[in-house]
């Protein structure tokens, strides 16, 4: 898969994730057009080496 270009949508994706003792799904599509969403990703961070 080729870079976005400013302005592009991203593709739908979807991340697990932890509020409180709730586990849930979150999907960009889930806020789209409520909020601004940066995605970072960090090889290896957060992993044993």
């Amino acid at each position: 898969m080729a870079a976005l270009k400013a302005g592009e949508m991203a593709p739908e994706i979807a991340l697990p994730g932890v509020t409180g003792k709730q586990r849930l799904k979150f999907k960009l599509s889930d806020f789209r057009g409520k909020k601004n969403i940066i995605l970072a990703f960090y090889p290896l961070d957060w992993s044993p080496t």
